[in-house]
């Protein structure tokens, strides 16, 4: 699914790419990983192009596979820092943090991602996935409420994020 907010040819390759290598990964997954859930697919998720002055810099987004739904944050021009891979950081998505770790593709060169669920068996169709997907984006792209120290960034845990609670 296209985002139709991003016409760019640019993004609309890497996002293509994103799903290619992951639809590859999930071929083979289907037959030698028990945790796969075959009522789910690959397919990317309100997936925007962010900004680093005039032009975008990066692309992030959900990603559902058959194994786990992933925030990806995938740099819209290739970068290939192989050295990075498994390497943890926190990072800012929307108005929130998650610790994204580094992964590396031949396709897609170097990006980040951070595991929201997995394994999948408790989502019984495509559309509950990606509900859950954008659900925690929408959430994590709300404006934040007034922080007193001003940052307006919150690193919360995970259960506690998924379900509305602050720190």
């Amino acid at each position: 699914m296209t985002d139709p907010a991003l016409p760019d040819p640019m993004v609309d390759y890497r996002l293509s790419a994103l799903e290619a290598v992951f639809r590859r990964q999930a071929e083979g997954a289907r037959s030698t990983l028990p945790p796969c859930n075959e009522a789910l697919d690959v397919e990317r998720v309100d997936f925007l192009a962010l900004p680093a002055g005039p032009q975008p810099e990066r692309l992030e987004g959900a990603l559902v596979t058959p194994w786990s739904i992933l925030l990806v944050r995938l740099p819209l021009v290739r970068e290939d820092a192989a050295w990075r891979v498994g390497e943890a950081r926190w990072l800012t998505l929307g108005h929130e943090r998650f610790e994204f770790v580094a992964a590396h593709d031949a396709m897609l060169g170097t990006f980040d991602v951070h595991t929201l669920f997995s394994p999948l068996h408790d989502f019984a169709s495509q559309a509950l996935a990606v509900a859950a997907a954008r659900a925690v984006l929408e959430r994590a792209r709300r404006a934040p409420p007034a922080v007193e120290d001003g940052t307006g960034l919150s690193s919360p845990s995970r259960r506690g994020f998924l379900f509305g609670r602050r720190g």
